[in-house]
């Protein structure tokens, strides 16, 4: 009798969990945190990827919503809505006041977070709450007799704004997608082997690769003019009041040029911008999910200088027209130092003079000349940290503990 032999599956080795730190205020975090995940799950690395927003976590902690019942995502978003960001500095300090005031519990919830939900590496995209995250984890890792979990913050703004907004001195990696951030951790005395310097800041996936598309007639198919230079003008996901006050100059100026106004969720935004009865041509759109493909219709861009706006733009070709004055967001500012420097487009004090920052995108050898440098920076950001993250990965301790209870990891299409 010929004997049987039982066949035993060998047990899979889980995989790497990484946790993706986001929140929801500003959108830039969310959206960056989305195309870091996204560009993983195309590669296929081998990763569980998990993003978790803070908000999540922390709610229960939440000041603003104590005193408001707004949440802090919600106040925030609601701030950049309406305008209201003049005088951010002092704001952001007493929002970085309460933070330390609330330090001892968010690290003790972080810590009880991780206890029940070990990861092998924790990346995280956001500012303010990186020493939180940094000892809530490593309190984690004491408890748990785990070794040192690494912990990566990703600089989606082009420097810091220094203190305790991004950088904090402690045993950590950073990415940082200038040569300036990238000095400001080596002068804190991060090491240098800690300190990784990308092409730029994270831009989707979407945004690179695309394929050529007729311009003429994709123009037309919108009422535009198949040959007027064309501008994108797009102040986030609810538009602002200032694509008002660029419709008005722009017609006031006589400009040859056509606009494509990106207003977003804000639909009374548009029926403001069409009752101008504007005498050059133009298109109103409303949200959209493919803000890659008007971009491919345009020649340059107008909008803040938000580091995800910018950033988009250039990738996709575009020099850029934005302002520069009190109500730019703090830590916004050197970004438009860094236009200038790399002669990437025009800032202007006020989008009041938004015609004289036009008018260079409409001559031929200037507009040349915009598109040579914008094409010099040849941001791969988002190809570039899947590797670094790799590299970290690899170099850590293999132990790994299985997910028990706790807040569930946020998804990023809710």
């Amino acid at each position: 009798m010929m004997g049987r032999f039982l066949t035993l599956a060998t047990p899979r080795e889980p995989r790497p969990r990484i946790d993706l730190i986001f929140f929801n205020a500003g959108g830039g975090h969310r959206a960056s945190a989305a195309g870091l995940k996204s560009i993983l799950e195309q590669q296929q690395r081998p990763w569980d990827v998990q993003t978790i927003n803070l908000r999540e976590v922390l709610e229960p902690i939440d000041f603003i919503r104590k005193v408001t019942r707004v949440r802090v995502e919600d106040f925030y978003n609601r701030m950049l809505r309406y305008g209201l960001t003049i005088g951010t500095g002092p704001m952001l300090r007493v929002v970085q006041s309460l933070i330390r005031r609330m330090h001892v519990q968010a690290t003790a919830m972080l810590q009880r977070y991780w206890i029940d939900n070990p990861p092998d590496l924790v990346v995280s995209v956001i500012p303010n709450f990186n020493r939180e995250i940094f000892e809530g984890l490593r309190s984690a890792d004491e408890i748990l007799s785990r070794p040192p979990t690494p912990v990566v913050t990703i600089l989606t703004d082009l420097a810091d704004y220094p203190p305790h907004f991004w950088m904090e001195r402690q045993e950590q990696y950073l990415i940082c997608g200038t040569e300036a951030a990238m000095n400001q951790a080596l002068s804190m005395g991060h090491r240098k082997d800690r300190v990784f310097r990308t092409s730029g800041m994270i831009v989707r996936p979407e945004f690179y690769n695309r394929a050529p598309v007729p311009r003429a007639e994709e123009r037309v198919s919108l009422g535009l003019d198949p040959d007027l230079p064309t501008g994108l003008v797009m102040f986030g996901g609810y538009g602002s009041r200032q694509m008002l006050t660029v419709a008005r100059r722009v017609a006031a100026a006589g400009l040859k040029t056509q606009l494509i106004f990106m207003c977003g969720h804000n639909r009374q935004l548009g029926e403001r911008i069409a009752e101008l009865k504007l005498p050059f041509p133009f298109r109103i759109e409303g949200f959209s999910d493919d803000i890659p493909h008007f971009m491919q219709l345009a020649d340059y861009f107008v909008g803040k200088p938000g580091p995800g706006s910018i950033s988009e733009a250039l990738v996709m070709g575009l020099p850029v027209v934005v302002e520069r004055n009190s109500w730019t967001m703090v830590q916004e500012r050197f970004n438009t130092d860094w236009i200038v420097e790399n002669q990437l487009g025009v800032v202007l004090h006020s989008f009041a003079e938004v015609a004289a920052g036009i008018l260079p995108m409409l001559d031929a050898d200037r507009l040349a000349s915009f598109r040579e440098h914008v094409r010099a920076i040849n941001n791969r950001a988002i190809f570039e940290i899947p590797e670094i993250l790799a590299r970290l990965l690899a170099s850590r301790p293999p132990p790994h503990a299985p997910a028990r209870f706790g807040v569930r990891p946020s998804s990023l299409s809710a």
